[in-house]
């Protein structure tokens, strides 16, 4: 836009130069026929007579006194170089130059003008036409003038009157030039005040659309970053310090729970809930360090990403966070006054673990004994024996531990996620894989959404059409998920699940535009069981379809998005199998959860 401005400044500028100097041009023309003008019909009304302008010609006595006195009409210093009178036949008739006299050059366009009774001026080279060689006028450029001579209402002659055009040129530059000054400088400033207005305007803009971005990362009770914004902030941090070979210490993570909430809403309404999450987020606030991470985690649950930089200081800010609360109590109409307790299970990386997921998970068991003791109290997680660590890093609590974090963003995701675990075994067994895969397969399935934590709400939730900017945002997903199980150890087919499984036979997926068999195996039979999972379930912005329009929408879609070998089987499968697992259904899915061996 301010491009576009600029450029209509400038062009502005530029034709108002022109028309001035065209202005300028014509009016200094217009002067000068003006006043020779007067000077002529002085001429004539002083030295002419009729006759002396008849078609028949005068004496030459009479002739050579007419010239002489057109002579008198010469006077360089004025800028007057050469005066010749033409009759109506075009013949010059009178001249200061006695040779041009009895010439007939023709009538052309300038002269057949001024015989219709129309002045005309026109700025020449000075030796050009007639003029030049000896005729030359000896100034390089003319103002040539053709002024009828009117008696009664007929032209009777034309007066052609020489003058040098350089004073009128200078002056007409000089017009231009003071004109281009200021137009340029009026442009010029017009430029920067532009810039100005378009410079404040964007920084307005992009304003807006940052604090529109943070809005959709904090929870609009206690302002808090939500839950994916949370979890992404931990995931990060872990990042930075895995990456970064100069970075020491650890990250500590609290999950603070507020006691008896459920209780506290069902009897006082969710008003009261509302005042008790703002309060203790309040609090919770004042008394972690700056460089800390608060947010929202669940409905009546705040996680603390604590950097290593402050996170010594973690258990301590709890406590005082807990002995602020003992002075708080809430009422609510009659009631009593009513106490707010907390619980708090904190854990720390490196001694806990180094992955999100991980030490989320270990927070989660943390948090549960604080509350099994009773509530009000804080429990930090036990630290794992080296002979032990490895095996609980890869254990069936870590991974449940994920999927209740999904359970606890969206209960859609959880459910499509166990659908998804079905659909692949199914689909995997009809096609004689087994051992290892399906085990791979049922983690896979369940996480391969997991990343979906990350994305706002009002985006997941969104009973409408995605914009091109949400659906960008909800691509990051599969990128999400892959870095938050990357750290778990022998992940790498369920990570290629995870981050894979939105890839299309065609190339034309994300995010990695994998073609064909490039797609990892696992991927693309969790993007056949994705998509009947997707279309056969209910979302906000769509009712579930009917089994058998998913699967013709599958049939249609093999060879392009999904591949076809895997379609063909995976359909064949549910329309004649006895045992295809249909939409809502819930055989099967307690072997799901059940932990059949540690991840391998």
């Amino acid at each position: 836009m301010f491009a576009a401005s600029l450029s209509l400044v400038l062009l502005t500028t530029f034709a108002l130069t022109a028309l001035v100097s065209d202005h300028v041009t014509n009016t200094a023309l217009a002067s000068s026929v003006a006043a020779d003008s007067s000077l002529v019909r002085a001429f004539v009304a002083k030295e002419l007579r009729p006759s002396d302008i008849a078609v028949e010609g005068v004496d030459p006595a009479r002739r050579d006194e007419i010239q002489a006195r057109l002579k008198g009409l010469i006077d360089p210093g004025a800028g007057t170089l050469r005066v010749k009178v033409y009759g109506r036949d075009g013949t010059i008739r009178y001249s200061d130059v006695p040779e041009l006299v009895g010439q007939n050059f023709g009538f052309e366009e300038d002269l057949e003008q001024a015989f219709d009774g129309k002045p005309f001026a026109d700025v020449t080279q000075g030796d050009s036409g007639e003029e030049r060689d000896a005729d030359s006028l000896g100034v390089p450029t003319v103002l040539e003038e053709y002024l009828p001579v009117v008696i009664g209402s007929d032209v009777m002659a034309v007066f052609e009157v020489y003058r040098d055009a350089t004073p009128v040129l200078a002056s007409v530059d000089s017009a231009r030039r003071d004109t281009i000054i200021v137009t340029v400088s009026a442009a010029t400033l017009l430029s920067i005040l532009l810039y100005l207005i378009f410079r404040a305007a964007q920084r307005r803009l992009n304003r807006q659309t940052a604090e529109l971005v943070e809005a959709t990362r904090r929870d609009a009770l206690t302002g808090l970053l939500n839950h994916g914004a949370v979890v992404t902030e931990l995931a990060t941090e872990l990042e930075t310090r895995r990456t970064d070979a100069k970075a020491v210490g650890s990250v500590g993570v609290a999950l603070v729970d507020i006691d008896n909430f459920r209780l506290l809403n069902d009897t006082h309404g969710h008003g009261a809930g509302d005042r008790a999450l703002q309060e203790v987020a309040r609090i919770l606030r004042a008394e972690l360090s700056e460089q800390s991470v608060l947010g929202r985690y669940g409905p009546d649950e705040f996680l603390v990403v604590a950097p290593p930089e402050c996170s010594h200081d973690l258990e301590a800010a709890i406590e005082r966070m807990r002995t602020r609360l003992t002075d708080l109590s809430l009422q609510f109409g009659a009631s009593e006054r009513l106490p707010v307790t907390v619980s708090a299970g904190l854990c720390f990386s490196n001694l806990h673990g180094d992955a999100a997921t991980e030490l989320l998970s270990v927070a989660t068991v943390a948090l549960g004994e604080a509350k099994t003791s009773g509530g009000d109290g804080v429990q930090l997680a036990d630290a794992p024996n080296d002979e032990m660590r490895s095996a609980e890093r890869s254990s069936f609590d870590v991974l449940s531990g994920l999927v209740v974090a999904v359970d606890t963003k969206d209960r859609y995701t959880k459910r499509h996620s166990e659908d998804v675990a079905r659909y692949a075994l199914f689909l995997a067994e009809r096609m004689k894989f087994e051992g290892e895969l399906l085990r791979t397969l049922r983690i896979a399935g369940l996480l391969h959404d997991v990343g979906k934590i990350g994305i706002p709400d009002q985006i997941l939730r969104k009973p409408a059409a995605l914009s091109a900017e949400e659906y960008a945002i909800v691509k990051q997903h599969v990128a999400l998920g892959d870095a938050i199980v990357r750290d778990l150890p022998n992940l790498e087919q369920v990570r290629a699940g995870i981050r894979h499984h939105h890839e299309r036979w065609d190339g034309q997926g994300y995010l990695d535009g994998l073609a064909g068999e490039e797609i990892p195996l696992i991927a693309r039979i969790l993007s056949v069981a994705d998509a009947f999972s997707a279309m056969t379930t209910s979302r906000p912005y769509r009712k579930a379809l009917s089994v058998r329009e998913a699967l013709d929408r599958l049939e249609d879609a093999a060879g392009s998005q999904l591949d076809e070998e895997l379609v063909q089987a995976f359909v064949l499968g549910i329309e004649t199998a006895d045992d295809a697992p249909l939409p809502g259904e819930t055989r099967r899915a307690v072997w799901l959860w059940t932990p059949q061996a540690n991840v391998a």
